[in-house]
């Protein structure tokens, strides 16, 4: 396949003058761009989201790097990413991220969750606002096919406001797809499609739990909840991340959510008529400690427009991995 270097100086120039723009502000919202890397949105001068937009096919390992957008979540200090990028188990799985590992166009099937054979690359900033009250920001990106000639274009705005206490992070993303290749089937399975949290790779394991708005609650069978909370921790401090499902998305949809390396999210299936569209869209809150089912049933309530009261929930622990078999022993042969 080949590859185009050049596009790496035409998806980040827009953010050169993006970034000119964007000096931090004293208060209220501002952002703050490594040109040709990273944008950040900052609070108060203090970085609290970094959108990693970088795109380098100049080596293997810059492309392996570089090959997909994706939303990194900093600690309240503004120091610590508590998301995961490249490399490490799960490579492909960085911070707050969409995917299918089986999309199907007239010309085949390719796979964008794991990024074999093709990248998702930005093309331009469309529009970037920040005030005192929120900032918002939004991209044009093209998923390839099977060759760098995209099947999908997609604008993807994120929009983060001012977090009500106990939440320091209440951002949402609202993604528009549009099948440039005929009709688009976005297909896979819950472990691998999607839009998907992923905390950072030093989460301890043995304390990740579940929240599920729902009585004896199975994500492995039930569909289309409203909401799903992580309970995890990172760099030994505890936090709360609540993803929210808007009820205009594709339903049917099953939530992956037991992973104890904490990897969790919702799995949209549909099919994008030719030159159609798709909205998809979710809003994060995070905090540090325990966030409430009250209170997430409150911002669930802001979101979608609903009064529906706080439900009965099921707490479960992370399902912990099968031990792993150990290879049988050959005995000696008879003598």
């Amino acid at each position: 396949m080949t590859r185009f270097p050049s596009l790496t100086i035409l998806c980040t120039a827009p953010f050169l003058f993006a970034g000119a723009l964007g000096a931090k502000a004293e208060s209220g919202f501002s952002f703050a761009d490594a040109a040709g890397d990273h944008l950040d949105v900052q609070l108060n001068g203090k970085s609290v989201l970094r959108w990693q937009y970088a795109f380098d096919a100049s080596s293997p390992e810059r492309l392996h790097d570089t090959y997909k957008p994706y939303l990194h979540v900093l600690d309240a200090e503004g120091k610590e990413l508590i998301t995961k990028g490249p490399g490490g188990e799960f490579t492909h799985h960085r911070g707050w991220f969409l995917g299918w590992n089986k999309i199907t166009t007239s010309s085949g099937t390719v796979d964008r969750w794991h990024m074999k054979g093709g990248n998702i690359v930005q093309q331009k900033v469309v529009s970037q606002k920040a005030d005192k009250d929120s900032a918002t920001f939004t991209v044009l990106l093209h998923w390839q096919g099977a060759t760098d000639a995209p099947i999908l274009s997609e604008e993807r705005t994120f929009t983060l406001l001012t977090a009500p206490a106990p939440a320091y992070v209440l951002v949402e993303m609202k993604s528009e797809l549009t099948a440039l290749s005929g009709e688009t089937k976005l297909d896979g399975d819950p472990e691998h499609a999607g839009l998907q949290f992923r905390p950072a790779a030093n989460i301890d394991r043995l304390e990740t739990a579940y929240t599920f708005p729902k009585a004896d609650a199975d994500p492995k069978k039930d569909r289309d909840y409203p909401w799903v909370a992580e309970h995890m921790t990172v760099s030994g401090k505890k936090y709360s991340v609540a993803f929210l499902n808007h009820p205009a998305n594709p339903t049917d949809t099953p939530f992956s959510a037991y992973r104890d390396y904490g990897r969790f999210g919702a799995f949209f299936r549909t099919t994008i008529p030719a030159d159609g569209k798709l909205t998809i869209k979710g809003r994060l809150l995070i905090a540090e400690g325990v966030l409430t089912p009250e209170f997430i049933q409150k911002q669930a309530n802001a979101f979608t427009g609903k009064t529906d009261p706080t439900p009965a929930v099921t707490e479960r622990p992370a399902d912990k991995p099968a031990p792993k078999k150990e290879p049988k022993k050959e005995e000696p042969p008879a003598k």
